[in-house]
């Protein structure tokens, strides 16, 4: 339920704070006042799209805020869904600054206006010629008639089915598609992975045959340089090992009186050590190092062999051809088990078929059963709205496939005249005659549980008289379960109200501003006495007002 709306510098509205209560509102004003303005900024907590063409100040934001008692409409999964606080007394926030930029508040945690809009269109349902224009869309019908069958229970079994059908049939089509290109491949990747195993590739093999081979391809300059160094530590006569040991015995000799003696001594024995064993490892390689074409060329040929796969598979070196091989591998496991796959993804999808059949055969029959009801009602309230001869009916047909509202399809007729038999409502009804049958439909479900504030925008244009009266009624019995706030210029239908505001425009030398009003007793009936003769107010007009709000009263 709304208990406030705060509007700040939207159109020709500078400030305004109004406070709502249950039951019917009634909303009057003269043409062009404001009514539609007062409506436009509150459809952005709704999640309309705005631009700074709202801003009355185009230096200041604009802010629109709804407060909403929420407690009886079980909307703590959306909270939770959302992760927002969950506060019996919610506001719904929407802010434009001068730049154009939107942002979106519920409870004073920044949402996306799709969010807001989510719980926005939960809370207020604004009734308009775009709504009345719904009454031929078929998930809209269906909604309707399922509100009078209390089909909840099962059309929330029947949309885990449905959502879980809908998947599946994706998943087995796209598993399908991969498939048959997959298959169309599957010898050339087998060809691929054969290629592959066949070279019997390892990890680190590429860079331990780069080395031999660079070593093979040397092996005379490195021969050459070994043998040649080999010989300078330990040739006969001059080498450098004899040269140190002949160091070591002058050191020798002068150790016991030079000071530093004793360390160069060490450091010249340390030497020898060194490179003594250096010589005998340069030794050893010069030993091992020989020239071998042919293990050259069974080295030259296994690198081209490496090389050319890396290029084929467009590989940067052997390790990530590696990872290529166990991925063709993996792709060709999958491609034999998509069979299996299918196979797995057609019983599921058969079983889904079955649930949905079942669930949904169940909640056709509960929609049969209450439409004869539906149309009786209809028809009878249709009748006090001023059409005699007024028909409604609902065709209920099955569709080949199943659709989120089941597997049905409803179509309104509708006929206001006799000789006429009903057609579809959409085609054949005027905007008149479809206000009054929307009006009728809501009046009727007003007594289910969790309905959302209702606010209907003159949809009592073009009815007078005991129409008009009959209207004032039904909305004045519509407010009794839930809060009704009706923008009107009828006086009959402006007396069934609790509480009556008035919008009208306050105009000073260089502005304009909207205002809302909310009417005293005394105030009321002249208001009521200005829609009933005009902007000269009459005494009978006066008389006329205090019997209207006297009648609705009793």
């Amino acid at each position: 339920m709304l208990i406030k709306l705060f509007v700040q510098n939207y159109a020709l509205i500078k400030e305004l704070d109004v406070d709502f209560e249950n039951g019917l509102t009634i909303i009057t004003g003269e043409t062009g006042a404001g009514k539609s303005i007062l409506l436009g900024a509150l459809s952005l907590i709704l999640g309309t799209r705005a631009d700074t063409s709202v801003l009355l100040d185009k230096n200041e934001k604009c802010i629109v805020e709804g407060t909403f008692r929420i407690d009886d409409y079980d909307l703590n999964e959306f909270y939770i869904a959302n992760e927002l606080d969950y506060e019996h007394v919610t506001t719904l926030r929407r802010e434009i600054n001068p730049a154009g930029k939107s942002r979106a508040f519920i409870n004073d945690t920044p949402v996306t206006v799709n969010i807001l809009k989510e719980l926005g269109e939960k809370l207020i349902d604004i009734h308009s010629q775009h709504q009345t224009l719904m009454l031929n869309d078929n998930s809209f019908q269906l909604s309707l008639i399922d509100s009078f069958a209390g089909t909840t229970r099962l059309k929330g079994e029947y949309i885990i089915s449905y959502s879980n059908y809908k998947r599946l049939k994706k998943e087995f089509t796209g598993v399908k598609e991969k498939a048959e290109k997959n298959k169309a491949d599957l010898e050339y990747y087998q060809f691929q992975l054969k290629q592959l195993d066949e070279a019997k590739l390892t990890q680190g093999e590429q860079e331990e045959l780069e080395t031999e081979q660079e070593i093979l391809s040397h092996s005379e300059e490195i021969k050459l340089a070994l043998t040649g160094s080999s010989n300078l530590f330990s040739a006969d006569g001059i080498s450098i090992l004899s040269m140190l040991r002949e160091v070591k015995i002058n050191l020798s000799k002068i150790k016991a009186f030079l000071p530093d003696g004793e360390s160069l001594l060490s450091r010249t024995e340390s030497s020898i050590i060194e490179l003594d064993d250096l010589a005998y490892e340069i030794d050893k390689l010069s030993s091992a190092i020989e020239a071998d074409p042919q293990r050259l060329t069974i080295v030259n040929n296994r690198l081209d062999l490496i090389y050319s796969l890396i290029q084929k598979h467009r590989a940067h070196n052997l390790n990530e051809l590696i990872v290529i091989k166990e991925e063709i591998s993996n792709l060709i496991k999958s491609i034999i088990s998509s069979d299996e796959r299918l196979a797995e993804l057609e019983t599921l999808i058969e079983n889904e078929i079955k649930t949905l059949g079942r669930v949904s055969n169940e909640i056709s029959d509960m929609r049969l059963k209450v439409i004869p009801d539906i149309e009786l009602k209809i028809t009878e309230l249709l009748k006090q709205l001023g059409m005699p001869n007024a028909k409604f009916r609902i065709s209920l047909s099955q569709l080949q496939d199943f659709t989120p509202s089941g597997i049905d399809q409803a179509d309104f007729l509708f006929s206001a005249n006799k000789q006429i038999a009903p057609e579809n409502l959409a085609k054949i009804a005027s905007g008149g005659e479809l206000s009054r049958v929307m009006l009728s439909l809501k009046s009727l479900l007003t007594k289910n549980n969790n309905l959302p504030t209702i606010i209907f925008d003159e949809i009592d244009s073009g009815v007078s008289g005991e129409v008009a009266d009959k209207v004032g009624q039904i909305l004045a019995g519509m407010g009794k379960y839930m809060q009704v706030i009706n923008i009107t210029h009828l006086p009959q239908v402006a007396s069934q109200g609790t509480k009556h505001y008035h919008v009208y425009k306050d105009d000073t030398e260089d502005s304009t501003f909207t205002r809302v009003k909310l009417l005293s007793p005394d105030e009321r009936i002249l208001e009521l006495a200005r829609l009933l003769s005009g902007s000269e107010v009459t005494e009978t007009a006066m008389k006329n007002a205090r019997e209207l709000l006297k009648a609705a009263i009793n």
